[in-house]
């Protein structure tokens, strides 16, 4: 029998999708963020790099990496040597603690989720009190972007969207993180400034602040007390001043005088605000006076109900600071829209129960095809076809690098469904009586073509409906309806035309 080209087609396609997925079989943990000027980043390791062993013990998954690191730093201060071995590389240094890095499972295949099934948090978020332009936005997007970094979100996706009303907005989507942290770092513009009296003496961003200390003996919570009816902890950072915004130091405190009740310090204190709020003051010693250092230690703190609430509010508003003093204030105040936290273990759970649907979905079509035709070859035609188009559908998204959400899925499921009542538009027509087997299928085809034109007709609007939420349902059931049209229907009929004619 010849084979048409409409199945090598198919066959073609449907290998070219199975090598975008990629399979991926590698041992080991990947790095996905880590600690910038940490012992391990100086050490050289980096984000994306493959962890296959630690002090010799083998890495296979995140579940070993965790007991052999826990039995390596169980508990104690003294420096212990590391030996990291990674796909290309070795890295030995000395740590007094856990490294400052996050590592995850190696993805099996070059499919990538969302949040749905992988956790974290989204944001929709726009400009307060002014509709930005597209070119406006990918500034915004692109500062947005390096403060959630310098945060230490790690698999942020950013990106603009646009409802029907030509609204532009932000998208945010970040995988391990909270909608606290989002908040926490959106709803504020985060415009810092440091102030003796009136004066300036310097702002949060690159422009005054050339170094942020974060890790090590010059970063970090230093003292925690019982405070009123709970916890108080305080903690304290270096920063680097540029040789501009330490000239008006001195020339600010220059005009200082000592105070006469704490005679060690100056007469004013060094006034912190973020958006215009005063959230710290600091004592200025009186060596200070007329002084231009460069050299200035932020302090503050963190209260709660329990030492180690108060302990992760301090450590929390500290990163905060970090980040809007290494970052700088956004170009404009944001309002957030709308904001999902999703669990991940939700996430497994709701990818485990969507492949058990999707199976009992296969196997209750399979019967009722089987039912109608009492033909297993048309039944096994029909099960291969629905494969082929969703595994050509996620090679595609493989292909695009696009995040694979509850509403992709969805969209996913929807152009299998579509596909399925095609092959059985298909398989009627065919088993008609009316004309040739050839004339039958092209008209078969005919009402294809215009259910797919009326499907793409639906779809387009909600690809931009609801500022985006949407478009993963739309762009995937675009995809599956696409593929079925130019694919897997094409071959399908060909199919169906072999096995009539077996049976004449």
């Amino acid at each position: 029998m010849k084979i048409s080209w409409r199945i090598w087609l198919l066959i073609i396609v449907l290998m070219l999708s199975l090598l975008f997925i990629s399979p991926n079989f590698d041992k080991g943990i990947i790095i996905k963020n880590i600690e910038p000027n940490s012992t391990a980043f100086n050490a050289g390791l980096r984000q994306e790099m493959i962890i296959t062993s630690v002090n010799g013990e083998k890495i296979d998954n995140l579940e070993d990496y965790t007991s052999v690191i826990n039995s390596i730093f169980p508990s104690n201060d003294n420096k212990t040597r590391l030996t990291i071995a990674t796909k290309d590389s070795q890295f030995i240094f000395l740590a007094e603690s856990i490294p400052e890095i996050t590592v995850s499972n190696i993805p099996k295949t070059k499919i990538k989720t969302g949040l749905d099934l992988s956790g974290g948090a989204r944001a929709l978020v726009r400009a307060e009190e002014k509709d930005l332009s597209y070119e406006e936005l990918q500034d915004l997007i692109s500062i947005t972007n390096n403060r959630l970094n310098e945060f230490g979100i790690a698999d942020i996706s950013i990106k603009t969207v646009t409802d029907l009303s030509g609204n532009n907005f932000m998208l945010i989507e970040a995988a391990g993180a909270t909608s606290k942290d989002l908040q926490q770092l959106l709803a504020s513009q985060g415009k810092f400034e440091a102030k003796i009296g009136n004066e300036t003496i310097f702002k949060g961003g690159s422009e005054d602040i050339t170094y942020v200390a974060r890790t090590g003996q010059q970063s970090g919570i230093y003292t925690c007390d019982t405070y009123q009816d709970g916890e108080l902890c305080n903690f304290q950072f270096a920063i680097s001043l540029s040789e501009r915004a330490a000239e008006r130091h001195a020339e600010v405190t220059s005009n200082l005088t000592i105070d006469t009740q704490n005679p060690q310090y100056l007469s004013q204190k060094l006034d912190l605000y973020i958006d215009d709020v005063l959230v710290d003051s600091l004592f200025i010693g009186r060596d200070l006076k007329g002084s231009s250092t460069t050299q200035i230690s932020i302090s503050g703190s963190g209260t709660g109900a329990t030492r180690e609430e108060a302990y992760s509010n301090a450590e929390s508003s500290m990163k905060h600071l970090q980040t809007i003093l290494i970052t700088g204030s956004l170009p404009y105040k944001l309002e957030i829209i709308k904001i999902d936290s999703i669990s991940p273990v939700l996430g497994r759970e709701f990818a485990k129960n969507l492949i058990i649907f999707g199976f009992i979905v296969f196997f209750s079509i399979s019967v009722i095809i089987f039912i109608i035709y009492r033909k297993i070859k048309i039944t096994l035609a029909v099960i291969l076809t629905m494969f082929s188009e969703a595994i050509i559908t996620l090679g595609i998204a493989a292909l695009i690098n696009w995040n694979l959400d509850a509403p992709s899925i969805a969209g996913i499921i929807a152009g299998m469904g579509t596909g399925v009542n095609d092959q059985i538009v298909i398989l009627s027509e065919a088993t008609g009586k009316r004309g040739s087997l050839k004339e039958r299928i092209k008209n078969a085809l005919f009402i294809i073509i215009g259910a797919f034109l009326t499907i793409i007709a639906a779809m387009l609007p909600l690809f931009w409906a609801g500022a985006g939420l949407l478009k993963g349902f739309a762009l995937t059931t675009i995809i599956g309806v696409s593929v079925g049209i130019l694919v897997t229907r094409p071959a399908f009929s060909e199919i169906v035309k072999n096995i009539l004619k077996d049976n004449q």
